[in-house]
């Protein structure tokens, strides 16, 4: 009951998050247009690129090590607090260098800096790692909603002026202001300090020792998430990037469901690690078969209303934005797949995997959208997405003995009768 009450505000957070967002995002869309809405895309998936740098792929861990040694707290905080702000500056560092070399125009060059001072802020999320590793996701639900509130009434209000494309950058770099206080402000009213926090350089050294693979990883799957963005205003250009994002924010929208699952479900994966290794090996099969039939039931149903559904929401400015949902949702069944198995692969402590199915994953995206994009079009980089995604989430598996049985308990998300073979 406890981790179901857990889930249940972090769902209803995102729940209200989708539909706040969805409507806000398109009507945004709308008012910029699909070159404009392209352009913006591109900044955003361009930073990303890079701020995944930042994370240090230390979230995962932390919460591990909160779960196990709430008692140092203090010194896990301290500590995560320090790498994640000196990788935010490294990242800004890296992203002004890079648009040195790139022959982005001055507008395109402002929108990236703007936003990659976002990741500044983002250091305070550690915060969000202990309340997640006490199961107390209402902190964090309560700071996402303050900032969703303020962040819409702010677009809303840049739209009926009429505001230029960088002022919706500036709303990106202030949201993460404001999520950064309201998780700052619900951590001290618990009468926790963050004068107390501390930076040990041992524990940093073994945090980071075991997030190396993590962080290669993040890198990777960033590179083959998004890297479709990148190379569609590369080899087409920016209205063809505001169809492929438009239709994206459809598909993505799903993707908040297995991470707020599987990351309120952690913990409680963890704890049956300890103590019954059955139990352990249920809750991971149970948490597959859930994420894989949601997914199943909302890709049919999106194939089938696809095409009414863009033209309502986007009109008929994203002419040619449905075709691309329609290929697009179907990798929703396999984000489910990659999330509970990098969950299952940190709980195992096989996070050299996680880094090699990624590398495998970035490679294979960027060779198939190098090679077909320019042949068949945007419609090309949503196949080769969901045809990374098949290989990284299951074909992949089947190279090493452990990861080869894990694919059973996978497999017996789809076929359940496969648990009696």
């Amino acid at each position: 009951m406890k981790y179901l009450k857990n889930t249940s505000w972090l769902l209803g957070e995102k729940i209200l998050r989708m539909v706040v967002g969805l409507f806000v995002g398109i009507w945004v869309a709308r008012y910029l247009g699909p070159e404009q809405f392209g352009l913006f895309s591109y900044a955003q998936s361009y930073v990303l690129l890079f701020s995944v740098i930042a994370t240090l792929g230390l979230d995962g861990i932390v919460i591990r090590e909160l779960v196990h040694n709430e008692n140092q707290r203090e010194r896990l905080l301290g500590t995560a607090f320090t790498l994640k702000l000196a990788g935010a500056l490294l990242v800004i560092i890296l992203l002004v260098v890079s648009i040195l070399f790139h022959w982005n125009d001055s507008q395109t060059n402002w929108l990236i800096v703007i936003i990659a001072f976002a990741t500044i802020f983002q250091s305070l999320n550690v915060i969000d790692f202990y309340f997640q590793s006490q199961v107390l996701s209402k902190f964090v639900v309560y700071s996402n909603l303050l900032c969703l509130l303020i962040s819409s009434l702010i677009k809303v209000t840049l739209i009926l002026y009429e505001a230029p494309l960088i002022s919706f950058a500036y709303v990106i770099l202030f949201d993460s202001f404001i999520l950064a206080i309201g998780l700052l402000y619900f951590y001290l009213k618990e009468n926790l300090m963050i004068k107390s926090w501390r930076f040990e350089f041992p524990l940093a050294r073994r945090l980071l020792r075991d997030s190396w693979p993590l962080i290669i990883s993040s890198i990777v799957v960033t590179v083959y998430m998004k890297i479709d963005i990148i190379m569609l205003k590369e080899f087409l250009g920016e209205y063809e990037v505001g169809l492929y994002a438009a239709s994206s924010r459809i598909s993505e929208l799903w993707y908040v469901v297995p991470v707020l699952v599987t990351s309120s479900l952690f913990p409680a994966i963890l704890n049956a690690k300890k103590t019954d290794e059955n139990i352990y090996n249920n809750r991971v099969r149970n948490l597959y078969k859930i994420l894989i039939w949601m997914a199943i039931a909302l890709s049919i149903t999106v194939t089938l209303i696809g095409a009414y559904l863009m033209e309502f929401l986007y009109g008929s400015g994203y002419e040619g934005a449905a075709d691309i949902l329609i290929i697009q949702i179907w990798s929703s069944v396999f984000i489910g797949l990659l999330m509970v198995s990098n969950k299952w692969l940190l709980a195992e402590n096989k996070t050299k995997f996680i880094f090699i199915r990624g590398s495998a994953g970035a490679v294979i995206n960027v060779g198939l959208n190098y090679i077909y994009i320019p042949i068949y079009g945007v419609q090309a980089a949503a196949y080769t997405s969901l045809i990374t995604l098949i290989f990284t989430t299951l074909l992949i598996d089947m190279f090493t003995p452990s990861t080869r049985q894990h694919l059973l308990i996978k497999l017996d998300g789809f076929v359940p009768m496969l648990r009696k073979i």
